[in-house]
């Protein structure tokens, strides 16, 4: 049996992307598109994607529901990392040199500043549910009610 891998794997990042858009993450695949959303005013929650396991069973899910909650950021992104390399760097470039360029991982910036991170260990081994609680409260500091 022979397995095309790239097209195994063209696949994965075709789902890992729609199960984002999905839940009302805008992809972001330029530098300019990672510029324009960090400069909104309000908050931001930047997912930084990946095909690992790690995303794809418990980032991705938590993604999707933690948003589920009274106050939550009022736009919603994502960059994915190892596919857009350059809109990847530039995220990172934004989140600053406290970030460790990692993924997957969450940052929340609120009018162009980064107030909170939800990074890739305390991602990784945990459950989704743990994560979400560690989203909704940044949310819960940082957002309004909608």
């Amino acid at each position: 049996m022979n397995m095309d891998m790239n097209l195994f794997m063209q696949d994965m990042i075709r789902q890992a992307r729609s199960e984002m858009e999905a839940s009302g993450y805008e992809q972001l695949k330029t530098p300019e598109e990672v510029d324009s959303a960090i400069n909104r005013d309000g908050t931001t929650l930047f997912m930084v994607n990946s095909v690992c396991g790690c995303a794809g069973g418990i980032a991705r899910p938590a993604a999707m529901h933690a948003v589920h909650y009274d106050k939550r950021p009022e736009n919603l992104v994502t960059v994915f990392a190892g596919q857009d390399k350059e809109a990847t760097a530039q995220a990172r470039m934004h989140f600053g040199d406290d970030h460790l360029p990692s993924s997957p991982s969450f940052i929340l910036v609120k009018d162009g500043k980064v107030v909170g991170e939800v990074p890739r260990h305390e991602i990784e081994g945990h459950d989704p549910m743990s994560v979400v609680v560690n989203l909704q409260g940044l949310f819960e500091e940082y957002c309004e009610e909608v």
